[in-house]
């Protein structure tokens, strides 16, 4: 849940790790305990969103403010009441917006989350594509499309320089409400969706710095790792063989470390991190067939696996 930000005294919130994880699958005995460590959770299942609706791009423009001067306006800074918005904008969550120097703010709030994103509300090269999901480098954001129709768009965290997120398609594989990284135990991935099993990699809630700063995961804020770990499909196995994957997860761009943050870049220029339809089509067209085939063959498995209705 998004809570109301900058009023009153802000208190400052626990330093975030600089890493994120690596999360190949755990053993039987390791998954039991966290399904039991859970079973006393209450999680409801994310309502299906609807398709994001089709609007003009609107004029936005964007500016710094100092931390001391939005905590001087208290609540007369109307960003206050938008957090979900500024969060977004600056590529980082509700806890690490509090510790930062200053923040990108948009001169309007109005208008809804996509439309200070960068990704389209329609990809026409999707249209036959059930579900499938865009992380970008580069814009450190990502895109959940049914169809070629937008369902959620937010931010994200992707790898350090050190240990990138290679750029290249992945499908969706197993799922665990919560794992714990084989490369440091202190790491907790909540919500945790892998797309490489012998690399580690995956998507799931953890802090977001406003930067690359993961193990070469994506790392996602709360509500969005919840709504994917719920939307996306897994693979499907038999006899420990992977016999139709899961959701196809398209990697794609650089990202320039030792430059400043790209998305700044909007200050100047509104349109900087646009991603046209055209773009996009254009960066999806080497990908469609394996994507199609692979949907086709998922298919086909499920109608051959479901009863004869009589």
């Amino acid at each position: 849940m998004i809570r109301r930000l900058f009023s009153g005294t802000i208190a400052l919130g626990l330093l975030c790790m600089a890493t994120a994880c690596n999360n190949k699958q755990p053993d039987r005995n390791t998954e039991h305990k966290s399904q039991a460590t859970e079973s006393n959770q209450k999680d409801t299942v994310p309502e299906k969103k609807e398709p994001v609706p089709e609007q003009k791009q609107a004029d936005i423009k964007y500016s710094f403010i100092k931390k001391k001067d939005w905590q001087n306006q208290k609540d007369s800074f109307e960003g206050a009441k938008h957090l979900d918005l500024l969060i977004a904008i600056n590529r980082v969550d509700s806890s690490t917006i509090k510790r930062l120097d200053s923040i990108m703010v948009p001169d309007r709030y109005d208008l809804p989350l996509n439309a200070y994103m960068p990704f389209p509300e329609t990809a026409e090269a999707l249209k036959p594509v059930k579900k499938m999901l865009i992380f970008s480098n580069l814009h450190q954001a990502f895109a959940a499309y049914e169809y070629g129709k937008l369902v959620i768009q937010g931010q994200t965290n992707t790898g350090t320089k050190a240990n990138p997120t290679p750029p290249k398609l992945y499908y969706c594989n197993w799922k665990a409400k919560r794992s714990v990284s084989t490369v440091n135990s202190s790491w907790i991935l909540n919500w945790n969706f892998n797309v490489s099993n012998f690399g580690g990699i995956g998507f799931h809630q953890y802090a977001l710095p406003g930067y690359p700063a993961s193990h070469s995961c994506m790392r996602l804020q709360r509500s969005d790792a919840y709504f994917l770990y719920h939307w996306a499909e897994q693979w499907i196995m038999q006899n420990d063989q992977v016999v139709a994957n899961g959701t196809p997860v398209l990697l794609y761009s650089e990202y320039p470390f030792g430059k400043p943050r790209p998305w700044f870049a909007l200050v100047e220029d509104p349109k900087a991190m646009t991603i046209t339809q055209e773009m996009l089509n254009d960066m999806l067209q080497p990908y469609l067939s394996e994507i199609l085939e692979k949907q086709k063959q998922r298919e086909a498995l499920v109608a051959k696996e479901q009863p004869v209705q009589m």
